[in-house]
């Protein structure tokens, strides 16, 4: 392939990338949407978190089965609760780190 061939091939891939992001926002820039979808699409965020962290916590990765000891679990659970009380970032971040080296210091 050529220089040129490279470079086309690039531009289209930014287009590829960046038209499915515009034309939404484009379309819906001057519309009022629905305070249900509103509403609707704050839950996503937290939909996107569980689907990604559940099958670590729950499941063994091996066997796929349920396993409700693993210590992951076990410091997500306090973790959680340092979240809830403080809504702190950055002290749920230290405070899961520590756990979790704690649980691999005592397993």
């Amino acid at each position: 392939m050529s220089w040129l061939d490279y470079l086309l091939l690039f531009a289209a891939m930014g287009l590829v990338t960046y038209i499915p992001r515009w034309l939404p926002l484009l379309y819906l820039a001057h519309r009022r949407l629905p305070q249900g979808l509103i509403d609707w699409l704050g839950f996503i965020p937290a939909a996107i978190l569980s689907a990604l962290l559940a099958p670590i916590l729950f499941s063994d990765p091996a066997s796929r089965a349920l396993d409700l000891g693993k210590p992951e679990l076990l410091v997500a659970a306090p973790t959680l609760l340092f979240a809830w009380k403080t809504k702190s970032l950055g002290g749920t971040v230290i405070v899961g780190m520590l756990l979790y080296w704690l649980a691999g210091k005592a397993l």
